[in-house]
């Protein structure tokens, strides 16, 4: 990629000089944390733009043309049966399972970015662009919020909030989700509480809608966070609602039976202008490696989940949000 990444190590002290001095910057830190990035506003490369609205820069002027070539149903059933079997073993309870499906269509990466009504969007020159729906922590007045996103559902189903909402499946699956993410807010912060729970956003997907079941955690950080933000985010990543618990033998398994590393997908980035942060999951994600095009997409796996169900989910968001 085009713009200079640090690693853990760097990347995260980086961003705690930065807080420290209570100066603006914007981070990017991807999956594993291998690559970080951390720049002031001020000197920010100019191979990068973002956004944190919902708005369109641009309009719309030509037939969106999006052509899928997702991994095989075969293929996908050989990593989910793998993960089934680690659950059954006890060794996870919930997985968040991904893969990249090459893609065709007639925008590019700079124009998706400019089109795509989505509340947080990344854009790295030529190389990868994110229009994520999932906010991941926000931070004002010392006051830590979280926001998992975790069940998805086509809208235009009969009864599609009631069936999501009275799932047990889908229930169980965002219960854990907000379980984890309270227990790592009480490794940063004090006062742990779930203001909202299992509330529904509607999101656009291409020619249809998606109701996805989101949930809002908040706690209280010490007066010093800003000189902490990079130990905070150092703590708090991996997110729980891409990974999946427990959140560290969960992960062991991802990089197992995942059969392509997640680059940046499913990482983080935010903004932070000296007094609040606010950031992403890096999820609705779309890279270019060598001049291919690569859809991320994935869902969370539990005992009781389908296989045809989880496969679809995959290809159902894999879409442009214009």
């Amino acid at each position: 990629m085009g713009i200079n990444f640090l690693n853990q190590k760097e990347g995260f002290a980086k961003i705690n000089t930065l807080g420290s001095r209570k100066e603006p910057f914007l981070f990017i830190i991807s999956y594993d944390k291998s690559r970080i990035y951390a720049e002031a506003l001020k000197n920010l490369d100019g191979k990068i733009a973002y956004s944190f609205d919902c708005k369109a820069s641009v309009d719309l002027e030509k037939k969106v043309d999006l052509k899928k070539y997702p991994i095989s149903l075969e293929e996908y059933k050989k990593s989910f049966d793998r993960v089934i079997e680690e659950i059954k073993r006890g060794n996870t309870y919930l997985l968040n399972l991904t893969f990249k499906s090459q893609i065709e269509t007639n925008f590019t990466l700079s124009e998706i970015f400019a089109l795509a009504k989505a509340p947080y969007k990344l854009l790295i020159e030529d190389s990868f662009v994110c229009f994520s729906p999932e906010c991941f922590i926000k931070i004002e007045s010392n006051r830590i919020s979280t926001y998992p996103m975790k069940g998805t559902i086509d809208a235009s189903l009969p009864n599609a909030k009631e069936s999501i909402l009275n799932s047990p499946k889908e229930s169980a699956e965002h219960t854990m989700i907000v379980d984890l993410m309270r227990n790592d807010l009480n490794m940063v912060a004090a006062g742990t509480k779930v203001p909202k729970f299992r509330y529904i956003d509607k999101i656009k997907a291409g020619a249809k809608e998606l109701l996805q079941v989101s949930s809002q955690i908040e706690a209280i950080l010490p007066e010093n966070w800003h000189q902490q933000i990079g130990n905070i985010l150092d703590t708090l990543t991996p997110a729980g609602s891409i990974s999946g618990t427990p959140k560290r033998k969960t992960l062991e398994i991802i990089e197992s039976v995942e059969i392509a590393p997640r680059g940046l997908y499913t990482g983080v980035f935010g903004i932070y202008d000296g007094k609040k942060l606010q950031s992403a999951v890096m999820i609705r994600a779309i890279s270019k490696e060598k001049n291919q095009l690569y859809y991320h997409s994935g869902g969370g796996i539990t005992l009781d989940s389908s296989l045809e169900d989880e496969y679809k989910e995959l290809i159902d968001k894999i879409y442009l949000p214009f």
